[in-house]
């Protein structure tokens, strides 16, 4: 069984709402916390424990017990000034894992220097993720590591079809890595060279997003 963590999701908008759900459905403890009422009643029944507190009041975090938590969402929406001084306020209680929800590049910055560990940015991650999956009907999904390397789902085609790995030569003529391969429900993460790949496949591929999208366009 997986084990079981202790999350804080502050800001019950849609995407801390979401979050909020999906850790419960998985069985873990969730505080949500929201300075509106009618959110939190909304939410009562998808967390452990739902409350009405400003995040920016020291004392009412304090009270939550908000420090004993390895990590807290912040989600809060459209005010940043409150997600920045509720993100500066749990990093000086030191808790372990703040991860904070940005608006925009100069939301990232101030979140980065007052030491947010994990900064995302969801409209403009599935942006990338819509457009790329829009660019080209191969690629079921899309995940950024980095301004250089990514992750992608390919769906293999006819032309690489009863081919094995090593018969492809993937790594050596587009330095890109096959980490699994999904057939209907089955995956086989780190494939052997001699596996055969059959058309419909999931390949999820890491590498340069240059030599992604060489394999993409030339190897599939």
């Amino acid at each position: 069984m997986a084990v079981k963590k202790q999350f804080a999701v502050i800001g019950l908008g849609r995407f801390g709402g979401s979050i909020c759900k999906e850790l419960y459905n998985m069985g873990h403890q969730v505080l949500a916390i929201d300075n509106r009422e009618q959110k939190v009643n909304e939410f009562a029944t998808f967390a452990t424990h739902a409350v009405i507190a400003d995040s920016t009041d020291e004392k009412a975090l304090k009270t939550l017990g908000i420090r004993n938590f390895e990590y807290v969402i912040v989600a809060i929406g459209d005010d940043i000034q409150t997600s920045i001084l509720t993100t500066l306020l749990l990093k000086e209680m030191d808790v372990p894992n703040v991860w904070v929800k940005a608006q925009n590049a100069y939301h990232h910055k101030v979140l980065e220097k007052i030491g947010a560990d994990r900064i995302i940015h969801p409209e403009h991650d599935m942006g990338i993720r819509t457009a790329q999956h829009l660019h080209s009907e191969k690629i079921v999904d899309y995940i950024e590591l980095s301004d250089e390397y990514s992750i992608v789902e390919l769906l293999a085609t006819k032309k690489i079809n009863n081919k094995s790995l090593v018969d492809l030569h993937i790594r050596a003529r587009y330095g890109c890595t096959i980490l699994a391969i999904k057939r209907g429900e089955q995956i086989n993460v780190s494939p052997l060279p001699n596996e055969i790949i059959q058309e419909k496949d999931m390949l999820v591929v890491i590498g340069h997003k240059n030599d992604l999208k060489r394999f993409e366009d030339e190897g599939m």
